[in-house]
């Protein structure tokens, strides 16, 4: 793939079925070869084994585990409990949702999709606390009005605001796709596809979750009386 400057690419190939040490070597002898008349120089080179790559897959899986855990947590001390879990419920959908858009334009999931998807988990809670800080004030001070009503009182007194947010959000994350070369498109990209899905998440996934199950509760309750 060609780099922003316009002189310089990048080769990248998967691993085959020979041996992987040695192959950078192989390709420049090849590119030298074939472009005698053009001298080259080569800036770096990195050869990624099967038992490195898994590695770096086992660490990224890891860090989404641990940011899942720590959206329970704090939602949790913030909040309540069902909220936490409703809040990651949410999360996990958001990155699903990106991956199984990146899986299906068969896209190669590198280190930095997986930093796209950390910053679309992050982006997802952000916009859940926004929903659920309303949610929690109403639910104080309109005790005596339906769960319902409180509910979509909430959702629409934060809709402008989370609306214009994911915007501009928005907006930035276009300029990347578009303007920021090669190496930031699939980034760029994911973090598009993030911002979309998880601010219809924090209004459509997360909030009727968290009415029924306190629906549910409430029924629950009354039935052991």
């Amino acid at each position: 793939q060609q780099i922003a400057d316009g002189r310089s690419v990048m080769i990248r190939l998967k691993r085959g079925t020979g041996e992987v040490a040695g192959t950078a070597d192989r390709v420049q002898a090849v590119l030298r070869k074939e472009l005698a008349s053009n001298p080259l120089t080569v800036e770096a080179s990195t050869e990624v084994g099967p038992a490195i790559g898994k590695e770096l897959q086992q660490k990224a899986l890891l860090a989404i585990v641990i940011s899942l855990a720590g959206i329970v947590i704090y939602i949790a001390w913030r909040f309540e409990f069902r909220f936490g879990v409703v809040a990651t419920i949410a999360t996990f959908h958001d990155v699903l949702a990106v991956l199984g858009i990146v899986f299906i334009l068969n896209k190669e999931i590198t280190l930095l999709i997986v930093t796209a998807l950390l910053t679309v988990a992050g982006y997802s809670l952000t916009d859940t606390v926004v929903v659920y800080d309303r949610i929690r004030e109403n639910l104080r001070t309109r005790r005596k009005e339906q769960l319902a009503d409180i509910m979509n009182a909430s959702i629409n007194q934060v809709l402008s605001r989370t609306a214009m947010t994911s915007f501009t959000t928005l907006l930035g994350a276009l300029a990347l796709f578009l303007l920021g070369g090669e190496v930031l498109h699939d980034f760029a990209f994911a973090l598009l596809i993030g911002i979309l899905v998880g601010t219809y998440s924090s209004w459509f996934v997360a909030s009727p979750i968290i009415y029924e199950w306190r629906v549910r509760a409430e029924a629950a309750r009354r039935a052991r009386r």
